[in-house]
């Protein structure tokens, strides 16, 4: 029989042989002795005999506190699962089950501050290893590291003419957009506002003027769709041409 058995049976006794008498029901007042003040006691054996076990009970050696290896599947997750984490035995289990002091994490619990909001002072108990304060690794590439560049305005006057259309129509409303086109026009290439394409006189020809605002003639055009320059025989209009 194990030391629990044991005193399971040891309680049924005193149950046992405990007088109802000796309590009396709720709402009763006990019968007492109008000249002392002091209850009654029917029987005083049994007081003598109730002495003597609870001073052997006081006597037992307290129960072992079994293992969580020593334990059931049933018992592991019942109330004697829960006596080695109450004695601190494993103190990683032990924050899961019984929780951590607000005080050791630095938070103002006192009366004054129940009404502030603990999300305006207190962001996360890890805020000392925050991922977001750690600088990750990283290597600069070489290209970044050129000192003493130039005026951009500069390098426009090496790139190409397929590099300086991509400029124009990839940055609306931008100043590379409009230094780009400077370039262009400077290259003899000129921006036609109605078909909204650039265009430029085709070499060793020479247009024909038709009237004081016209001429007829063989011009390259540039077209963005399809990304090629188209030779076409074309009636330009001066008055549709940015100046």
């Amino acid at each position: 029989m194990t030391t629990w058995d044991q005193q399971e049976d040891l309680k049924r006794q005193l149950i046992g042989r405990i007088n109802l008498q000796d309590f009396p029901a709720l709402g009763t007042p006990p019968q007492q002795n109008t000249q002392l003040n002091i209850p009654q006691v029917s029987n005083t054996s049994n007081i003598t005999l109730n002495n003597q076990e609870s001073q052997q009970l006081l006597n037992t050696e307290p129960t072992k506190v079994q293992s969580e290896a020593e334990l059931t599947d049933l018992e592991r997750y019942g109330l004697k699962g829960l006596v080695p984490l109450l004695t601190m035995a494993t103190p990683d289990k032990n924050t899961f089950a019984l929780g951590t002091d607000l005080s050791i994490l630095g938070l103002d619990i006192s009366s004054s501050s129940i009404d502030e909001k603990i999300s305006k002072t207190f962001s996360s108990p890890w805020i000392e290893t925050s991922r977001s304060e750690v600088e990750p690794f990283f290597r600069t590439p070489n290209s970044f590291k050129i000192e003493n560049v130039g005026p951009l305005q500069e390098k426009l006057s090496l790139f190409t003419d397929e590099t300086l259309f991509y400029i124009f129509y990839t940055k609306p409303k931008d100043i590379l957009q409009e230094l780009t086109a400077r370039e262009l026009m400077v290259r003899n290439w000129r921006y036609h506002k109605d078909l909204q394409v650039w265009l430029t006189k085709e070499l060793n020809t020479e247009p024909v003027q038709q009237s004081p605002t016209s001429e007829r003639g063989f011009y390259i055009f540039f077209d963005p769709s399809t990304w090629e320059k188209v030779r076409k025989e074309f009636i330009l209009y001066y008055q549709s041409i940015m100046s």
